[in-house]
C-alpha cells in the first residue's frame, strides 16, 4: 500500500506539472499585452519620469514628526530632562535626512529637466527641510490648542494623555498641520500623500491647503471633510460626518475645470457644527458664534450669532402589532 500511495503522489505531481506548463508557458503572451498597454496614451504609467515621493518613507516622516511633536509619547518614552536635548537631536537629524530626500524628490518630479539627481534641486530640498523643522515649535504650540480644545470640549476626555495617545481628531490635525506647512512651503505632492494616509487611518479627510486656525476640536470625526480651500477660525468644533465642500466646480470655455479658485466655506471664530451637517460654496460665510445643528444643509452664509436648526420631525410610535400610541406621537 505504501507503493500504491507513492505511485499515486509522484502521477499526481507530474499532472500538476502538466497543468503549470500548459498556462504558464501563455505567461509571456499576458506579459506582451500588459507591456504594450503601456503605450496607450489613455492609460498612466510612471515610466522614464522622475522618482516620486515614497509612501513608506511618508509614514515614517510621521511617526519621528510625532515623537519631535509629542516627546515622551511615542517612539522613545523613558525621557527626562537630561537626555531631551540628545533625544530630540538624533530624533531631528533623522527627520532631516529623510524628510529632505522625499521633499527633493517632489520638486524633481515636478522639475522640467526631470533629472533624478539634479543638484539644484537636491539643494533645494534640504533648505525647505530646514524652513520646515524651524516652524516645530509653531506646529507644538498649534496642536496644544488642539489637545486643549478637545479637553475643554469633550466631558469623556479624563486627561491630555488620553487625548494625545487615542483621539483621531487630533492624529489628523498633526498630520495635516505637518502638511500644511510642507504645503504652503511649495511642495507638491508630499503634503497630499501625508493627509490621505491619515485619512486611510482615522476617516478624516483635510486638505493640506485648508487655512485652520488654532484650538480646532474635531469629536469623533468619521466622515469629517474640510476642502482645500476651506478656511476655519479659531475655537470651532465639528462633529463626525461634518462637509465643508464645494458647491460646484467653476469651469473655462472649453469645460476643464478652473483650479486656484475658492471653493469651500469659511467658518469664523466659535463656531459649533454639529454632526453631518453639509456647508458649501466658496462665497458662504458661517458668522462668528454661530451654532450649526446636525444634518443641515446649508449653500448660502449665515449671519454671526445665529442657531441654524432643522425643524423637529413628527415621530410615530408603533407597538408591536402596527397599533399607535397617542400620547407618543410628536
Amino acid at each position: 500500500m505504501v507503493i500504491e500511495a507513492e505511485t499515486e503522489q509522484r502521477r499526481c505531481a507530474i499532472l500538476k506539472s502538466l497543468v503549470d506548463n500548459r498556462y504558464r508557458s501563455q505567461i509571456p503572451r499576458v506579459v506582451d499585452s500588459v507591456v504594450s498597454s503601456c503605450y496607450d496614451r489613455d492609460c498612466f504609467d510612471h515610466v522614464d519620469a522622475a522618482v516620486i515621493p515614497s509612501r513608506e518613507s511618508m509614514i515614517k516622516i510621521i511617526g519621528l514628526v510625532k515623537d519631535i511633536l509629542f516627546p515622551g509619547y511615542f517612539g522613545e518614552q523613558t525621557l527626562d530632562r537630561n537626555n531631551l536635548r540628545y533625544h530630540l537631536g538624533s530624533e531631528v537629524t533623522k527627520l532631516f535626512e529623510l524628510l529632505s530626500e522625499q521633499i527633493s524628490n517632489s520638486i524633481i518630479h515636478d522639475c522640467s529637466r526631470l533629472e533624478e539627481n539634479c543638484s539644484e534641486c537636491i539643494d533645494r530640498g534640504q533648505a525647505e527641510t530646514i524652513t520646515f523643522l524651524e516652524k516645530i515649535p509653531m506646529i507644538r504650540s498649534l496642536l496644544a490648542s488642539d489637545v486643549r480644545a478637545a479637553y475643554d470640549g469633550d466631558p469623556a476626555a479624563k486627561s491630555f494623555d488620553e487625548i494625545i495617545f487615542s483621539y483621531p481628531g487630533i492624529f489628523a490635525l498633526t498630520v495635516y498641520r505637518v502638511a500644511h506647512e510642507l504645503h504652503q512651503q511649495g511642495i507638491s505632492i508630499l503634503p497630499r500623500i501625508m493627509t490621505e494616509y491619515a485619512h486611510s487611518a482615522v476617516g478624516i479627510d483635510i486638505h493640506p491647503g485648508a487655512k485652520i486656525g488654532k484650538a480646532l476640536f474635531i469629536d469623533h470625526g468619521t466622515g469629517v471633510v474640510i476642502g482645500e480651500t476651506c478656511e476655519i477660525g479659531d475655537n470651532v468644533r465639528i462633529y463626525q460626518g461634518v462637509t465643508l465642500g464645494s458647491l460646484s466646480f467653476p469651469r473655462d470655455e472649453s469645460g476643464e475645470i478652473i483650479r486656484g479658485k475658492k471653493r469651500h466655506p469659511t467658518i469664523e471664530d466659535n463656531v459649533i457644527i454639529y454632526s453631518n451637517a453639509t456647508i458649501l460654496g466658496g462665497d458662504t460665510v458661517i458668522g462668528e458664534r454661530s451654532v450649526i445643528g446636525g444634518s443641515v444643509w446649508i449653500t448660502r452664509s449665515v449671519p454671526q450669532d445665529t442657531k441654524v436648526l432643522i425643524e423637529e420631525p413628527r415621530l410615530v410610535f408603533k407597538g408591536k402589532y402596527g397599533h399607535l400610541f397617542p400620547d407618543y406621537i410628536i
